[in-house]
């Protein structure tokens, strides 16, 4: 990972846990005991935040017998979503120590620390063993991940024969570099977009038969417009995470983000693999 200490720093500035609890109290939650649901605006980093991690879930063959991987966890709210959903065993791996330790706490919070887990990991050194997971997915992390054949690559090898592989990512996109700080980056020098086409190659490089690959470009100006309209109605925004991760950032971060989906600078992906027989 290129520049792992700046990459952390961006997503860490101390006192995540403080803020969380503020913001959850002003929307009249008790922070010691909230609900999947309150957590769902602060504890999906992604783009369209719970909705994305809803319709990724929607396309997962997951059982209950199920051990998968989140790769960039972040707060846990994709984990926990699947282990409640599915009834499964998930394991997350950040880079970020204050992300895994708030993670942690709101799992346990939450009552889900039998089927959830996190550890601070790297994930070109992911600390597990060989074909340990029936299925893995990622959402908005190969953006900082510079060697992307060797992330598909690690990911293949802790996968058991057959298993699936879900990738939702900010790809590269035909209008040009987009302008920073990112959500993902505070400058470009810790982003390393790849466009679809070359995303594909290299998953099939390392091992993955691609199955499907889907463009969430109108789902994702869709999710602007109700969440426009429900702030002008005097609501809260429904995708809250990047606020309370990035502070003050937030702002340029967001609006940058904006601009590079309309001009079609980005172009959120996902793709759903399976691993290749030798």
């Amino acid at each position: 990972m290129g520049a792992a200490s700046e990459i952390s720093d961006h997503y860490s500035q101390g006192g995540l846990l403080a803020r969380l609890e503020t913001s959850l109290r002003d929307d009249g939650v008790d922070p010691e005991s909230p609900t999947l649901e309150q957590l769902a605006p602060y504890d999906h980093f992604h783009g369209r935040g719970l909705e994305a991690t809803e319709d990724m879930a929607n396309r997962l063959p997951v059982s209950a017998a199920d051990r998968i991987l989140d790769i960039g966890s972040g707060l846990g709210g994709p984990a926990r979503y699947m282990a409640r959903r599915f009834g499964c065993r998930v394991s997350g791996i950040d880079l970020t120590a204050e992300f895994c330790e708030v993670a942690r706490l709101l799992t346990a919070r939450l009552g889900l620390e039998d089927r959830v887990s996190f550890r601070e990991g790297d994930a070109l050194a992911m600390p597990f063993g060989d074909a340990a997971f029936d299925g893995a997915y990622s959402m908005n992390v190969s953006m900082n991940i510079a060697d992307k054949r060797a992330l598909y690559r690690g990911i293949r090898r802790v996968l058991k024969p057959g298993a699936w592989l879900c990738l939702s990512e900010v790809a590269q996109g035909p209008g040009g570099e987009p302008d920073y700080p990112q959500a993902w980056a505070q400058t470009g020098a810790t982003s390393f977009l790849a466009t679809p086409e070359n995303t594909r190659a290299d998953l099939e490089a390392s091992g993955f038969a691609v199955e499907s690959l889907r463009d969430s470009t109108e789902a994702s100006f869709d999710f602007a417009v109700r969440s426009r309209a429900i702030v002008r109605a005097g609501g809260k925004p429904p995708h809250r995470a990047v606020i309370l991760a990035l502070g003050e950032r937030a702002g340029e971060a967001m609006a940058n983000s904006g601009r590079a989906l309309r001009d079609r600078r980005t172009v959120p992906v996902e793709f759903f693999c399976r691993k290749a027989e030798p």
